[in-house]
């Protein structure tokens, strides 16, 4: 006959496979009134800047993930070349300068006249 494994003594399993990156240190009241998948997109970027730092400065303008939202749509996480702030392309829009190829915001990108180079 088999022999079964022994339950190991220590901490419950439920708390071994908790998010490593999400401390659950912040607010969720803030994020009530969002619809989930905008909410989830506020706590990685939230992530995001507490796992960069300082790093944010030499980072600006890059490309962090893609992430595939369905079959038509892709996610993309940058780090605004212009205001430094980590955007989704969901949220604050998407725009590559053409000659740099630099990463900017929507608001960035029209203060700066700076147009797709999709034409």
């Amino acid at each position: 006959m088999p022999r079964t494994k022994k339950k190991s003594a220590g901490r419950p399993a439920k708390d071994r496979t908790s998010d490593y990156i999400d401390d659950g240190t912040h607010d969720d009241s803030e994020d009530e009134d969002l619809p989930s998948d905008e909410a989830g997109r506020r706590k990685i970027k939230k992530n995001y800047e507490e796992l960069l730092g300082i790093r944010i400065d030499k980072l600006r303008g890059r490309v962090l993930n893609r992430e595939k939202i369905n079959k038509t749509i892709d996610g993309l996480y940058f780090i605004c070349f212009e205001c430094k702030k980590i955007c989704h392309n969901l949220d604050e829009g998407w725009m590559e300068e053409a000659v740099t190829l630099n990463n900017f915001c929507g608001t960035c990108a029209k203060s700066k006249n700076i147009r797709s180079s999709a034409a």
